[in-house]
């Protein structure tokens, strides 16, 4: 800490964080950050759509190639549920991975739930899809679907000068 700094501290009734930062600013930065990010996190629905779509931005609109379905396991989920629906829950993913709906699967690290790559262009049949499952229909896990498509800006790449 320099000198300048712990006059500062030690004159001013403002109390700083170990950054550095002022206590209210920082605790206003984090007020602003949740009321920005919580939204976003609402369970078992698609992500809201981005407050500026890639049109607005100058790059071409491009087509939803995949979902990203992001799951987890819900307050209902207990090991004697889990145990009674997981055979299934196995049988019948592997069966959507073998019609090629499921492009990629993944066990989240950060939490109990899973990640799929799905081959579906439609969000509302992605989220039909993933409620036949044994783990949706016993409402034991839900998913957040994020529409994927190509990345727009390479299309900039197309109308280059110095091509």
């Amino acid at each position: 800490m320099t000198i300048v700094k712990a006059a500062a501290v030690q004159l001013s009734p403002v109390l700083y964080t170990a950054s550095g930062l002022p206590r209210r600013l920082a605790t206003a930065a984090l007020a602003v950050a949740l009321a920005l990010f919580v939204p976003a996190l609402a369970f078992g629905q698609a992500a809201p759509e981005p407050a500026q779509k890639s049109a607005s931005l100058g790059l071409p609109d491009v087509p939803t190639t995949r979902i990203l379905a992001i799951g987890r396991l819900t307050s209902r989920s207990t090991p004697g549920a889990m145990k009674e629906v997981l055979p299934q829950e196995v049988r019948d993913t592997v069966k959507l991975y073998l019609e090629g709906k499921i492009e990629q699967w993944y066990v989240r690290k950060d939490e109990a739930g899973v990640v799929f790559i799905l081959n579906i262009t439609d969000v509302n049949e992605a989220r039909r899809t993933l409620a036949e499952l044994p783990l949706g229909k016993a409402n034991l896990m839900e998913f957040d679907l994020i529409p994927l498509g190509p990345l727009s800006p390479l299309a900039a790449l197309g109308d280059s000068p110095n091509r």
